[in-house]
């Protein structure tokens, strides 16, 4: 239970675990349901792009907040060498709009941890608060700056 009062609902773990091990869908978006409850809202193909995943995120609308799970891949190449290898990294997106009310803002940064802390295996925790900050190039940037050189 968090701050707020907030649970995670075992669906969020499961489905979360079905991107992590099993490779089956692309992302997960979460939503605070009735403000007592994390749970799961969309759930994208393995096929889906990066741009589902931004449009989903949106879709209720631009005073609403959401957290979304990507499984992102990218060719990572190591410095001196010819080759490349591809990464997968998991991200945790906060997305919480500036034009979402202060309560709801309120209300979904401080039931973050909680979700945090159920969905184990997690690289990177980034926070939006725009389009440019949720944009695919500053995501892939701020992944690519925990791989070792």
């Amino acid at each position: 239970m968090t701050a707020s009062g907030v649970t995670v609902a075992d669906a969020c773990k499961t489905t979360f675990e079905e991107i992590k091990k099993d490779k089956k869908h692309r992302y997960v978006i979460y939503y605070i349901k009735d403000e007592k409850q994390i749970d799961v809202e969309t759930i994208g193909e393995r096929n889906a792009s990066y741009e589902d995943f931004l449009n989903d995120l949106q879709k209720s609308g631009s005073g609403e907040c959401r957290y979304g799970v990507y499984d992102f891949e990218y060719t990572h190449q190591c410095q001196g060498t010819s080759e490349a290898s591809k990464r997968q990294k998991l991200f945790l997106m906060s997305w919480c709009p500036d034009t979402a009310k202060i309560k709801k803002k309120m209300l979904y940064s401080s039931s973050f941890d909680a979700l945090k802390k159920s969905l184990v295996g997690v690289h990177k925790y980034i926070q939006a608060t725009d389009l440019s900050e949720a944009s695919e190039q500053a995501v892939e940037e701020k992944l690519r700056a925990t791989d070792r050189q």
